[in-house]
């Protein structure tokens, strides 16, 4: 195996059978089998046409049961268990029998030396490479002094020794180019495999991001929209309830709360709605964000019972759907956390259309905290996150007694 295949092809290797380069793996036996018949068809009607001979007649029919009795059963053993091949006894026994067989033919008939094409390839089907070289040297020797001592003379030993020296060269060329071929073949089909494994975890990997990716976007629309807006229900029904149980206190408060709770809820019901439909924010399905901002600001003041305003600037255009989405869930939580922990008198909130950008601020005079020591919690990590995917930018300033201002801008 070469040393500049990558890791993990050199370790696929192995499963694609051991010690490649020493056998001929792949090879399509039906194909090479009409070969072998070609050949020795061929070379049957040479021998017999320029000389008839009961025993050569006999051996070049004997060389068929021996190939489909033994030969083929060990070529088929060398293919599937190459290693349990190498310790049979029959591929030596194989080869052996048909140098012995061809032997015959070639004392009686020297044409009958062209059967070496399809004896040749036979001695590296059966075994390695460099066995099958031993049997292909020992068939063109015997068949060059045999034919040697038949037509005895200079110009045959000549015509014998090059005859050998070149179907010698031709098989171990021959024998090479197709090991390349098959090593090249393995190392193809191990890429392939490799990119298969690789291609098959990256869509797992793609489909585990997906599937978290997607749990993270369902928390923090649940958080933003539903969580808030149970939380601004139990408080509202709290209040309906601590005053229906007061009696010197008239209902008409408690009915206001009661009234409030019923449009949060259907708020709610109509978000649950839009998560399960895929849909953006239901306050932007009835208008532009800015008349979400206005109507979240508005809910949110009757709510605590403060001045909440909403001012929009600048020249109000569409906005892509991921940016107004974020812009509104920024508004909806810091005014959640006013409600939650500020104990503010007063609240604004600010959108501004810039020329390559969209800023909103949402500021009140609550109690405050520090924001160096606040571990932020999910919202204002939810914050950061939703700001940091949609390409802006997110600030957070708050002190003791100074009241918070949350200041997101996004790309528009």
């Amino acid at each position: 195996m070469h040393d500049d295949l990558p890791l993990a092809i050199q370790r696929l290797m192995p499963r694609l059978g051991a010690c490649a380069r020493e056998r001929w793996l792949g090879v399509d036996e039906p194909r090479w089998e009409l070969y072998f018949a070609v050949v020795y068809l061929a070379c049957a009607l040479i021998a017999e046409t320029a000389s008839f001979s009961v025993l050569a007649t006999a051996a070049l029919a004997a060389i068929v049961p021996w190939y489909l009795l033994v030969g083929r059963p060990v070529m088929r053993l060398n293919y599937e268990h190459w290693a349990v091949s190498q310790r049979n006894w029959r591929p030596p026994v194989y080869l052996a029998g048909l140098i012995v067989l061809f032997g015959f033919v070639q004392w009686h008939n020297p044409n009958a030396w062209f059967l070496a094409f399809a004896v040749s390839p036979q001695c590296f089907m059966v075994t390695t490479q460099r066995r099958g070289m031993v049997f292909v040297v020992l068939l063109n020797v015997t068949a060059a002094v045999l034919l040697t001592l038949r037509i005895r003379g200079p110009a045959a030993v000549a015509s014998a020794i090059g005859i050998a020296i070149f179907a010698i060269a031709f098989s171990w060329v021959f024998s090479r180019w197709t090991l390349h071929v098959v090593e090249r073949s393995l190392e193809r089909q191990a890429l392939i495999e490799q990119l298969e494994a690789t291609r098959a975890e990256l869509a797992a990997v793609n489909h585990n991001a997906g599937v978290l990716a997607e749990r993270q976007r369902l928390a923090g629309e649940i958080h933003d929209t539903l969580a808030q807006g149970f939380t601004s229900i139990i408080t509202l029904i709290q209040a309906a309830s601590a005053g229906l149980d007061a009696a010197a206190i008239p209902a008409e408060p408690a009915r206001k709360h009661m009234d409030m709770a019923l449009a949060t809820a259907r708020e709610n019901l109509a978000e649950a709605r839009a998560l399960v439909t895929a849909l953006g924010p239901a306050h932007l399905a009835c208008g532009s964000l800015g008349d979400a901002v206005c109507r979240v600001a508005e809910t949110a003041g009757a709510e605590l019972g403060i001045d909440c305003r909403a001012e929009i600037s600048g020249t109000i255009r569409p906005l892509p759907t991921a940016a107004e989405v974020v812009l509104l869930r920024v508004c909806q939580e810091a005014l959640a956390n006013i409600r939650k922990h500020a104990e503010a008198r007063s609240a604004s909130v600010r959108l501004c259309y810039a020329d390559e950008a969209v800023r909103l601020v949402v500021t009140d005079d609550g109690r405050g905290f520090d924001a160096a020591a606040a571990n932020g919690g999910y919202g204002l990590s939810g914050i950061r996150h939703r700001v940091s995917q949609a390409g802006g930018t997110v600030a957070i300033r708050s002190s003791p007694g100074a009241g918070t201002t949350v200041l997101a801008e996004v790309p528009a």
